[in-house]
């Protein structure tokens, strides 16, 4: 039986990384979208297990320190982390496991991780890119200028990513996507037969 891939994406805000997971999540057969843990409180509509795994900060920085996270950040005074475990259960058995992860979070995951692979999402141009952040009617000016420097800088890593998929049509983004997907589980399964 095979084991699974690991596959990581990045992006900068508003470069279109959430609707290619969603997709493939739901369009490609045993692909898994995994479960970050966090301390911060669940929302109404959040779900244990299925959102997030919701832990106390002591159980946090306990698991912090028995590394039991493949990467973990904090963020405005919360954690959040990816749990060895839970991703492992799934790769065990074949499935491919597919993560939304910062470049900072990326390059750690890279770490414990070798064998991962990193996948960037880039807008096909800044100015694009403030389009499509205008285009949500939810950020101040101020606001949109700070996620586009946030965006220049994460763009400047993208040449430490396995590959680079420019989300300037969706579709042709998502078959890339697919593509690149489909390829490493030939790949390993050709490898192992």
């Amino acid at each position: 039986m095979r084991q699974g891939h690991l596959f990581v994406l990045s992006s900068p805000s508003g470069a279109g990384k959430s609707t290619l997971i969603d997709r493939a999540i739901s369009e490609i057969p045993k692909i898994w979208h995994s479960v970050s843990a966090t301390t911060r409180a669940p929302r109404d509509y959040e779900k244990e297990g299925h959102h997030y795994f919701f832990l106390a900060r002591d159980d946090f920085e306990k698991a912090i320190a028995e590394d039991h996270f493949l990467e973990w950040a904090k963020v405005h005074g919360e954690y959040y982390g990816t749990p060895n475990e839970s991703v492992d259960a799934r790769l065990a058995p074949g499935d491919d496991v597919i993560m939304d992860l910062d470049v900072q979070g990326s390059l750690q995951m890279k770490k414990h991780r070798p064998e991962v692979v990193m996948i960037f999402i880039m807008p096909p141009s800044i100015e694009e890119l403030r389009k499509r952040i205008e285009g949500r009617r939810t950020e101040t000016e101020e606001s949109i200028q700070r996620r586009l420097s946030i965006a220049e800088n994460e763009m400047s890593y993208r040449d430490q990513y396995d590959h680079v998929i420019v989300n300037d049509i969706i579709d042709v983004a998502y078959a890339e996507l697919a593509k690149i997907i489909e390829s490493y589980r030939l790949g390993k399964e050709g490898a192992g037969s």
